[in-house]
C-alpha cells in the first residue's frame, strides 16, 4: 500500500522536528533535513501499518491549503509503502503446519528442496510481490 501525506518541518537546534497533521500521535525528529526526511517516511510507514493493522480508519491527506505553518516552518510530501516497510521491518518467522500428499513429501526430500522457501515464494507469487 502506498501513501503520500504532508509533514510540518520545524526547525529546531540545527535539526527539524516532524509532524503530520492527519494522524494523530505521528510525529518524529532529525538531526539535519536529510535525516528529518528519512525519520518522516519511516514513522509515517509506521504509523499506516500500525492502521492497517488495526483495521483503523485511514484519514485522507490534507492538502497543502488546508495546513498551516508559522515562523520558519515549512511543509513537505513524504511518500511510503507499507508493503516494503512489512519486508524491512516484520521478517519474523511464523511456524505454519501444512499437509501434502506422502509421495509428494518423499520426492522433495530426496531432491532436497527447502520446504519454506518454496512456499514462500509461492506465497509471493500468488500475492504479486
Amino acid at each position: 500500500m502506498k501513501y503520500v501525506y504532508p509533514a510540518v518541518f520545524t526547525p529546531e537546534d540545527g535539526g527539524f522536528s516532524v509532524f503530520f497533521p492527519d494522524l494523530e500521535g505521528c510525529y518524529t525528529t532529525g538531526d539535519d533535513l536529510a535525516d528529518a526526511l528519512y525519520m518522516a517516511a519511516d514513522v509515517l510507514a509506521f504509523t499506516l501499518y500500525d492502521y492497517e493493522k488495526r483495521r483503523k480508519i485511514i484519514p485522507a491527506p490534507s492538502t497543502l491549503s488546508d495546513i498551516e505553518t508559522t515562523g520558519d516552518e515549512f511543509v513537505n510530501f513524504i511518500a511510503c509503502d507499507t508493503i516494503e516497510y512489512q519486508k524491512r521491518n516484520n521478517n519474523r518467522a511464523v511456524k505454519k503446519t501444512l499437509s501434502i500428499p506422502e509421495w509428494l513429501n518423499e520426492a522433495a526430500i530426496a531432491k532436497g528442496i527447502n520446504f519454506s522457501q518454496v512456499l514462500q515464494d509461492g506465497l509471493k507469487a500468488q500475492l504479486g510481490l
